[in-house]
């Protein structure tokens, strides 16, 4: 057992599964994008991602983890992550960050994105651009021996110049052979401090962006440890996520699209 606690580099081998089962997740992406407009349920989200999952012969990993009841998360408007699908109904002006984490091959792909839905509001299209550009100021931060408080510290000065808050309870991970691993990755913290970050592993940088306050408030799932959260004072919160391969000379985004 390696006192970091870490998990060992990828094969080779592992690699290209891992680079499939996370191009899948952008594709599912991809193909949910279309069926984002008013009118639509949450629950009916899932159900697509839940049949384009298992057409690509992957399986929802979110279903049954720890309990969790769905495909997938639906997070909407001030609800900052793990919002659980249900009857309501997308309208014009929203916006929801849809997570997708197939499982292929012994690996999992984790993705998540924003999306407008109809004709959306100028401040919270800046939020959602905000956060975008967020998550990949925090990947171009990862080296080998570089750490996570790199990527937090990047994240955080660059949403705090913008007027814009980081949630701090709640970030990325690593994942590959197990849907969440060490190390946490935060959307804060100092340079040099927190894991370093080592070659043939990967994480997620996933930062949740608040328009206010960075508190906020956990609500349980009935029959799960999962939990979800909202912001505290009812104001949007925007997020995107990367699954990064750190190589020996940098990182490969492995969740791009084609």
């Amino acid at each position: 057992m390696r006192a970091s606690g870490l998990p060992a580099p990828l094969s080779a081998d592992e690699i290209v599964k891992m680079k499939a089962v996370c191009k899948l997740a952008a594709r599912t992406l991809e193909h949910i994008s279309s069926y984002v407009k008013p009118g639509i349920s949450l629950n009916e989200i899932d159900q697509i991602i839940y049949d384009f999952t298992l057409t690509h012969g992957a399986t929802p990993a979110p279903l049954g983890y720890h309990g969790y009841p769905k495909s997938v998360c639906t997070s909407l408007n001030d609800v900052v992550c793990h919002g659980v699908p249900d009857k309501s109904i997308l309208k014009e002006g929203d916006i929801i960050n849809i997570d997708v984490t197939p499982f292929k091959d012994g690996f999992f792909g984790d993705t998540s994105a924003m999306f407008l839905v109809g004709q959306v509001d100028e401040t919270l299209k800046h939020l959602v651009q905000i956060a975008e550009m967020a998550r990949d100021k925090g990947i171009e931060s990862i080296a080998p021996g570089a750490t996570t408080g790199d990527i937090g510290f990047e994240i955080n000065k660059f949403v705090t110049r913008n007027g814009y808050t980081t949630v701090k309870e709640i970030g990325g991970h690593g994942v590959g052979r197990m849907f969440h691993e060490e190390p946490f990755v935060p959307s804060f913290g100092k340079k040099g401090r927190g894991d370093k970050l080592l070659p043939w592993r990967c994480i997620t940088v996933e930062p949740m962006v608040n328009m206010g306050s960075d508190e906020i408030i956990e609500y349980d799932i009935p029959r799960s440890t999962i939990k979800w959260y909202r912001t505290a004072d009812g104001k949007p919160s925007a997020q995107f996520e990367h699954t990064i391969l750190v190589t020996d000379s940098g990182y490969d985004i492995l969740t791009l699209p084609d």
